[in-house]
């Protein structure tokens, strides 16, 4: 594949604001000057340690040492090449690329055209509402509630009830039938290559940037031996267990909410009827149980590094219903955020809700939740006689290790006193088992901690660990030269060159921050867009993770101006103590020479030199 100019890959980089591509998976909050930080979308974790810093363009995790630049968070994220990167981005902004052998950039990488087949897909469906083979879609949204404007809005499409209808459209467009077969558009049977989707309403399922990866089709017809609803198959871009329908409209709104709030049903047209209800952070899932990946995308959205988030799951009452709640609530890897199920009255899912009692009963919804380990609780008790005392000591040893598994010391006994109350029991007793079943837990399962070390074989153990911040000595030289780097990478292109490339002409006393000095002194150009991220990937190993840290911590200054004018007096603090290192080196070296001599002279002049420079210095 012939490669992007270097110029262009600069220019759509300094165009891109990391933050807008980033913030579109991570919800992201103000963490010092001119960084931000979340929860990282590389690892699973309680409290955000992930940072970006929008000025350099550049990300670092503290919690597992990933970093880079926006087009490694892309090739990371969505496991793409690097000019599939660079084309995606370019594309966002209107950039037309030019590749070295003077061509305009081609579309033709694998992951780009799965995208833009799938997006040409989702065109071909809603202009094929609008035809006349569509009655009976149209007719099916209707009645459900849905005028054209909310079919626009989530980009509802009708797929023909024929054999090959997109296929020959799509291909008319210069896609292959083995581009449209890997995007999951079509399928192969005995009469050779046909759609995937006939005769089906059509939803485009979105990832959370907005790009269509599949699609979900309801079926519209009786003579359809197919499921009721028939989905994408897994692809390259379409991982259904970790995506949630309704993402990419409800993300905004979902991180800017107080509290943040978001709303799982059930299904497509319940997404719909809650967002036309006023509940804009509905998601749904897409042919899977809601799952743990569908918990680690929903952290990251939400920014899920407290307890005051909601997530409420609206599940229908039935048995499949409670079953998909209580299955969420097992996960090991849970929300901070409050859980609460709500079930409509007469068990009504959101669009029926909707169509029967109005907006304003879907809103209610809210009002009317309880707390997931509540319903959990009754739903274990619900299979138990509790007017005998056989059936209460089984409901207490049933939901005891519901109790148990709250992690907050503060919430376990109000819910104990809960259990109590259901069962008619005394709260000790209840207490009792809890705490029983807490203990049994722990001796059963090794912590997470002990799992992760235990797994570790002899090579990683062997492995060169990087150096970290937390790793350096404690001492005020270690802290000047920590602070005079962190501001040289963060700031240094707003601060006087010939001043910091004198600071940075010495090697300092700390071994792992003179390796990143080395890489900073290098750098060709301080005040071109994206020096700093280039130094930091420049650093030899084990050095890179603490150049990154540097790079990305929050500097200790109160607004911008206050930065640059830290990092001048740092750099002027490392020129006057390398200038009074040199002067005491000098005044040694006067001991051993007559002083009537050349050198004798010439080391006098030089010392006359460094008294001179230091006091410009002190009087600047």
């Amino acid at each position: 594949m012939p490669r992007i100019r270097q110029a262009d890959v600069d220019e759509v980089k300094s165009r891109t604001n990391i933050a807008d591509i980033v913030g579109e998976r991570v919800a992201l909050k103000s963490a010092g000057v001119g960084s931000l930080k979340g929860l990282c979308p590389f690892h699973d974790e309680k409290s955000p340690s992930f940072h970006v810093r929008p000025q350099v363009g550049y990300y670092h995790c503290f919690g597992c040492g990933e970093s880079g630049d926006v087009y490694s968070f892309l090739r990371e994220m969505d496991h793409v090449s690097f000019t599939e990167a660079v084309e995606r981005l370019a594309g966002r902004i209107g950039y037309t690329l030019h590749y070295e052998d003077g061509g305009a950039a081609p579309e033709t990488s694998g992951r780009s055209r799965l995208y833009a087949a799938n997006t040409a897909a989702a065109e071909f469906f809603r202009a094929q509402l609008l035809s006349a083979d569509a009655e009976a879609g149209r007719r099916f949204l209707g009645e459900r509630g849905f005028d054209a404007g909310a079919a626009a809005h989530f980009g509802v499409g009708f797929a023909p009830r024929g054999w090959d209808g997109m296929l020959k459209a799509l291909t008319a467009q210069g896609f292959t039938r083995e581009e449209l077969s890997t995007a999951g558009l079509v399928s192969t049977g005995q009469r050779g290559v046909y759609d995937r989707f006939r005769g089906r309403l059509v939803w485009p399922i979105r990832d959370v940037s907005g790009q269509t990866i599949g699609f979900g089709a309801r079926k519209l017809f009786d003579d359809d031996q197919g499921p009721k609803y028939l989905n994408t198959p897994e692809t390259p871009i379409y991982k259904k267990a970790q995506v949630l329908y309704g993402l990419d409209l409800a993300k905004r709104d979902i991180s800017r909410g107080d509290p943040r709030r978001v709303v799982v049903v059930e299904g497509y047209t319940d997404v719909m009827a809650c967002h036309l209800a006023g509940l804009t952070t509905a998601v749904a899932t897409c042919g899977t149980a809601f799952g743990a990946e569908h918990i680690k995308v929903l952290r990251r959205v939400m920014g899920d590094d407290n307890a005051s988030g909601e997530v409420v799951f609206t599940f229908d009452g039935d048995e499949a219903g409670q079953k998909a709640a209580l299955r969420a609530f097992t996960e090991d890897d849970r929300f901070n955020a409050q859980t609460f199920v709500a079930v409509a009255p007469d068990s009504l899912d959101p669009c029926d809700l909707r169509l029967q009692r109005g907006d304003a009963a879907v809103r209610g919804l809210m009002d009317a939740k309880v707390p997931m380990f509540e319903f959990a609780i009754d739903r274990k008790l619900a299979g138990f006689d509790l007017a005998t005392v056989e059936g209460r000591v089984g409901a207490l040893r049933a939901a005891a290790p519901i109790v148990a598994e709250i992690r907050d010391r503060l919430l376990r006994p109000g819910y104990e006193r809960v259990l109590a109350r259901r069962l008619g029991m005394d709260p000790t007793e209840v207490h009792t088992e809890v705490e029983r079943s807490a203990r049994g837990a722990s001796q059963a399962a090794p912590s997470r901690r002990e799992a992760v070390t235990s797994g570790a074989g002899e090579g990683a153990a062997s492995a060169m660990a990087p150096v970290t911040l937390a790793s350096l000595p404690r001492s005020a030289d270690v802290a000047v030269e920590r602070d005079a780097l962190m501001g040289a990478l963060q700031y240094g292109h707003q601060i006087d060159q010939t001043l910091l490339s004198r600071a940075l002409g010495a090697p300092l006393r700390t071994p792992a921050l003179d390796a990143v000095r080395e890489a900073v002194a290098a750098a060709a150009d301080r005040t071109r867009a994206g020096w700093a991220t280039d130094a930091v990937n420049s650093v030899r190993e084990p050095y890179r993770s603490l150049a990154g840290e540097l790079l990305m911590m929050p500097f200790p200054a109160r607004n911008e101006e206050g930065a640059v004018a830290s990092t001048t007096d740092l750099a002027r603090r490392l020129i006057m103590r390398q200038l009074e290192s040199e002067k005491q080196e000098l005044l040694g070296a006067v001991q051993r020479v007559p002083a009537d001599s050349d050198g004798g002279r010439a080391l006098r002049m030089r010392l006359r030199d460094i008294d001179i420079e230091r006091q410009r210095f002190v009087e600047s």
